[in-house]
């Protein structure tokens, strides 16, 4: 920090005595940019990423009978034949649309767990929507997940 001499006895701090210009300016630049960014920012954008009409895509897995009758997220009990999954933050109780991405086959999901506990998942699906996707054989396949308005 550069000083200046004030008179008989002291000193005044002058911390951008000999700053660049430029310097001054591109804090004033940068600060109106990221005022106009959030500004021009939709009202409701930083909510749900898989708000209609935007769909997500990922890898889904599927659990089945190991799970039978244990409690879910929800509180209900999971049944691994019903069309149910588990995402980690569509609300519990919102029904998504699946779509197989290599067969185009489609199911709708009701979200009543939370998961998957695997990096690079986006869904797991129970025995019945994964039977319905065609995707047993596999285990893990590329799917769309798309919110559908309640």
């Amino acid at each position: 920090m550069q000083t200046v001499p004030l008179g008989a006895g002291g000193a005044i701090p002058r911390p951008l005595f000999n700053a660049p210009r430029w310097c001054g300016r591109t804090l004033v630049i940068g600060f109106l940019a990221g005022a106009l960014s959030v500004v021009a920012m939709p009202r409701g954008s930083h909510a749900d990423p898989l708000s209609p009409p935007r769909a997500k895509v990922g890898q889904a897995s599927w659990y089945g009978h190991e799970f039978a009758k244990r409690r879910t997220a929800s509180g209900e009990r999971f049944d691994p034949t019903k069309m149910t999954g588990a995402h980690r933050t569509l609300p519990l109780g919102t029904v998504v649309r699946v779509t197989n991405l290599r067969n185009g086959r489609s199911v709708l999901v009701k979200i009543t767990d939370r998961g998957p506990y695997r990096r690079r998942r986006e869904i797991d699906l129970s025995y019945g929507a994964a039977r319905e996707l065609g995707m047993l054989q596999r285990g893990v396949t590329p799917v769309r997940i798309e919110r559908l308005d309640s």
